[in-house]
């Protein structure tokens, strides 16, 4: 019995509505969407099932993005993308780690909802441009002038490096040695100058509301880590396709980090603390291209 085109592709559905909505929750809703209109499509006229159901599910994921435009303009401080337990696979996949990265997904956060699906499908996806304008209604000329600017803007603020996963680890774990022991020197050095660390509570959870930028001043902070959460667990999950720190103070979850590692050092620091956003670091997600 072949298996339904559906079924097949919904990793993959998954993983478009996710990089366009930054947002687990918002992307299933979205997938499930695709598959109430999958289920009354005249499956008879579907040359290509999978340009079908991507373009369905980018119709959908559109929707979603305008309907929560508002919601996020009223979110209480900073707002991060939902961070996922990814599979060594995702992390072996340097384009797709790459482009679900917190610190991609946040770059595209500045994008327009048509610029950002644009880019997603043409840059991760391969899908062509006639394809991409018949999903998100623009002509094929209207799509490769989006895409080109939408390169160029995601170019200029992304990060420019792309480490191993071994670098990642090594330092991360000079990271989590120095933020343990307190030890402001080393966090000094593992820290770039111009380190920026950006923290999502969603008002729910405490978190500073606007991002901490500088080496000395993130350090200074971070050193007294150690005394205000003694006897933490911490542990170094891959999450989003790179190696990130996973906190629980008294076996109680309540933090995931992810960082971007440049020149041996972490230049971005992203800490999620609104417990709304931590559900799915307990199972790997369902990423594919």
């Amino acid at each position: 019995m072949t298996e339904d085109p559906f079924v097949a592709h919904r990793g993959l559905l998954f993983t478009v509505a996710y990089e366009m909505l930054g947002s687990a929750a918002d992307a299933d809703d979205v997938v499930q969407e695709t598959w109430l209109r999958w289920a009354e499509a005249d499956r008879a006229a579907v040359r290509d099932p999978r340009a079908y159901l991507v373009r369905i599910v980018t119709r959908q994921a559109l929707n979603r993005l305008r309907t929560v435009a508002r919601r996020r303009e009223e979110y209480v401080g900073e707002w991060l993308p939902e961070p996922l337990l990814t599979s060594p696979d995702v992390a072996e996949d340097v384009e797709l780690a790459e482009s679900v990265s917190i610190a991609v997904l946040t770059v595209l956060e500045t994008l327009a909802p048509t610029e950002r699906a644009v880019l997603v499908l043409h840059e991760v996806f391969d899908v062509p441009y006639d394809e991409i304008a018949e999903a998100v209604g623009r002509s094929a000329a209207a799509v490769r002038q989006i895409a080109h600017r939408a390169r160029e803007h995601v170019a200029a603020r992304r990060p420019r490096t792309t480490v191993s996963r071994a670098e990642q680890q090594r330092v991360v774990d000079r990271f989590l040695a120095a933020l343990t022991a307190g030890d402001l020197q080393g966090l000094m050095d593992v820290l770039a100058p111009d380190v920026v660390a950006v923290a999502d509570g969603g008002g729910l959870a405490p978190a500073v509301l606007r991002p901490i930028a500088g080496r000395e001043r993130l350090a200074r902070a971070l050193s007294r880590f150690a005394d205000l959460v003694p006897g933490v667990e911490i542990t170094t999950p891959l999450v989003n396709g790179a190696v990130a720190l996973r906190i629980d103070p008294g076996g109680e979850f309540d933090t995931a980090i992810t960082v971007v590692v440049e020149d041996g050092r972490i230049s971005r620091l992203y800490a999620m603390r609104n417990p709304h956003k931590l559900g799915r670091l307990d199972e790997p997600a369902d990423l594919r291209r």
